[in-house]
């Protein structure tokens, strides 16, 4: 009797354990929607601490840029959600388009692919106890090539919801095209939702790294992301521009993953024919499945086999 009392009990205790656990998944996916939508977004960084010996050396100067965005809800599946961000700038009455940003989340995921400088991304497996309960979040660049990706838990106490985690990630572009010092953004990412919107609040590293030696840290930067809802009609020009865009980026997005479904390390060309990734899927002429699968693996190479030439 006393042994079909404990049975009894533990699985009771299981029991309440799967609904908690589902429960828990459903208000971490609402999180997750909650970033989509119309936004005024306001883009903070500055450089807070230098630890260079270069006594000549120049810190960043403080970025503040303010813009329209549009988070565009593009998959909404049980473990899958992915969130494309586009950007809405100039005259309201004619406003250009920006394709930005995608992150993509990723429930309980094990396959991961972390930024280790100098365009390569090393692929890296999980074991399935590490990552239960938890979110990967997958951010690519707007040619939708792999940028940073990290796995956490999301967190809901105190009335309020975020997800934090520190991942290796590439120079972002307003670094890149004029600082050649440091080749690593550690990224210190939190994501947090907010009564009026979500805020991404960062303290990133500027590292240094070269095959064996250890990391070393050049200098600290604080980003301030706040992303502050809108009514939606104030995006309706970039919600317009998506719905004649998609089926093109829903092929590039097929076509990469193909690439990330290898399972191994990859590294990609700057430039190949004298232009970056971007600029030739951007252009208009480019929309079949063969012409997108062709440009891609012009700039995918394994380790090691990566080129300057066209560069």
């Amino acid at each position: 009797m006393k042994k079909l009392i404990l049975s009894s009990l533990l699985c009771a205790t299981i029991g309440v354990q799967g609904v908690a656990q589902k429960d828990k998944k459903a208000q971490d996916a609402a999180a997750i929607k909650d970033m989509c939508g119309c936004y005024e977004v306001t883009f903070n960084f500055a450089e807070t601490f230098n630890y260079s010996n270069d006594s000549l050396y120049k810190p960043s100067k403080t970025k503040v840029d303010k813009g329209l965005e549009w988070a565009q809800l593009v998959t909404d599946k049980d473990d899958k959600i992915v969130i494309q961000h586009i950007l809405q700038v100039g005259n309201p009455a004619k406003p250009m388009i920006v394709k930005h940003w995608r992150q993509d989340w990723l429930y309980q995921n094990t396959d991961l692919y972390m930024y280790n400088g100098d365009n390569e991304w090393t692929y890296t497996k999980k074991n399935p106890e590490e990552v239960s309960g938890q979110w990967t979040q997958k951010v690519f660049q707007v040619d939708d090539s792999p940028r940073y990706e990290g796995t956490a838990s999301w967190v809901h106490v105190d009335g309020k919801s975020y997800w934090e985690n520190t991942t290796p990630a590439p120079l972002p572009r307003r670094e890149y095209t004029t600082r050649g010092d440091y080749n690593i953004t550690l990224r210190g990412n939190r994501q947090e939702i907010t009564d009026n919107g979500w805020i991404h609040d960062q303290d990133n590293a500027k590292i240094i790294r070269k095959d064996g030696e250890e990391d070393v840290v050049l200098a600290m930067e604080k980003g301030y992301n706040t992303y502050v809802r809108v009514p939606d009609a104030r995006c309706q020009a970039a919600a317009d521009w998506w719905q004649k865009e998609e089926k093109k980026w829903a092929t590039v997005r097929k076509v990469w993953d193909t690439v990330f479904e290898r399972n191994q390390d990859l590294v990609l060309e700057e430039k190949v024919d004298n232009k970056v990734l971007y600029k030739h899927l951007f252009a208009d002429e480019v929309q079949k499945k063969k012409e997108i699968a062709t440009i891609i693996a012009s700039f995918v190479k394994t380790p090691g086999t990566a080129s300057t030439s066209g560069n």
